[in-house]
């Protein structure tokens, strides 16, 4: 197996599982309603929703950086979006939070098995190297499925 190979499973094991430090992303929201996923059980805190919004963005990023943009969040609502508006948190808008951020998960995975030793090591937007790159987009899901999971017993 390629590196690219073993780094785009880790990347589907982030979002999906199983890993090995406890629950994937999707085993994070596993379970939890619109309504839950639009709470602020924390003074200050992100939303379950503003989470996964957020790490879609970053996903996102990452696979776009592999292009040579250099992409950063140019406000804070960017970084980390509010759901919908109290009258339109709907179950449906919560299914297609999931479903993009299992999309920019997926394209991350199909340009990431087909990588290069050669690439992997090269130098890309931000000044990060793809193999950094794709190596952060992992821990960065992984971290905030951890925040999740805390914010969902609160809710």
């Amino acid at each position: 197996m390629s590196e690219a190979s073993r780094i785009a499973d880790q990347i589907k094991n982030a979002l999906e599982g199983p890993a090995w430090h406890g629950p994937s992303l999707l085993e994070a929201i596993e379970g939890v309603t619109a309504e839950q996923a639009a709470k602020h059980p924390i003074a200050g805190s992100h939303s379950i929703w503003q989470l996964l919004e957020h790490c879609t963005f970053w996903v996102e990023a990452a696979r776009r950086r592999l292009h040579g943009e250099v992409v950063e969040p140019s406000t804070d609502s960017e970084n980390f979006p509010e759901p919908p508006g109290d009258s339109e948190v709907s179950e449906s808008a919560w299914r297609r939070s999931v479903m993009k951020v299992r999309q920019a998960h997926a394209q991350l995975i199909d340009e990431a098995i087909t990588l290069s030793d050669a690439r992997l090591a090269q130098t890309i937007a931000n000044d990060w190297d793809v193999y950094s790159t794709l190596h952060g987009a992992v821990q960065h899901t992984l971290y905030h499925a951890g925040q999740i999971a805390i914010l969902k017993k609160l809710v």
